[in-house]
């Protein structure tokens, strides 16, 4: 799945994405409310949403109910330490399909997560590439690389990598950011291997590798369509 998780404690929130990557999920990952709102809204693919909410800016009830009230059906999954019927009963009503008190055991995280995707009416079987830019087409749900319909045969960490520009298309995306999504937590590695798998993806992508595009003293983006 292509997970959103919005938690502030930056330390939970990477053990989060690390655990969930190593179960093949794609996440996305934000340290307050309004990031996460706005990711929610705008971004492409996103599957279900792992909600804190206790965030710093604006509660995790406040982004369950915009989410709700712009017509989303996201499923949504909130992690709180708040425990009483009380307050499950109200983040069920702000729009919360699922409610998982802290500290939880990350086996029950994911089986909720595998209730969420069956009852999704969203489902996960949309037809066609989810990401597209020119001759490039990228089937998050397939893990699927297209160039001008032809199959690309890719790394994890290329497709990470490629994933990522594509999901912010014009974007300029830093080599510390890039490191940051397209990499493992923990894994050590330096800003030089941004460098050698944009080249490595750029020489499998032919042509079409022209679409990454080198930001001198930054990073890179991907051309916007």
């Amino acid at each position: 799945m292509h997970l959103l998780v919005v938690e502030d404690d930056r330390k939970l929130g990477r053990l989060l994405r690390r655990m969930l990557e190593d179960d093949r999920h794609v996440v996305e990952l934000a340290t307050d409310g309004k990031s996460g709102l706005e990711i929610a809204l705008d971004a492409q693919g996103i599957e279900a949403m792992i909600l804190d909410l206790g965030l710093p800016d604006m509660s995790g009830l406040e982004v369950a109910r915009e989410v709700r009230e712009a017509g989303s059906e996201l499923p949504i999954l909130v992690l709180t330490a708040r425990d009483t019927v009380g307050d499950r009963v109200t983040g069920l009503d702000a729009g919360a399909d699922d409610y998982l008190v802290k500290p939880f055991a990350y086996q029950e995280l994911a089986a909720r997560l595998r209730a969420l995707s069956r009852r999704s009416s969203s489902g996960l079987k949309r037809p066609g590439p989810r990401l597209i830019s020119g001759p490039i087409a990228l089937d998050e749900s397939t893990r699927r690389v297209m160039v001008d319909g032809l199959a690309v045969d890719l790394t994890p960490r290329e497709f990470a990598l490629l994933e990522c520009l594509l999901r912010h298309p014009g974007q300029v995306m830093s080599r510390d950011q890039l490191l940051d999504q397209a990499w493992p937590y923990g894994v050590t590695v330096t800003l030089n291997a941004v460098d050698a798998y944009v080249h490595y993806l750029r020489d499998k992508l032919g042509a079409a590798g022209g679409h990454i595009e080198t930001v001198r003293g930054v990073g890179y983006r991907m051309a916007a369509s």
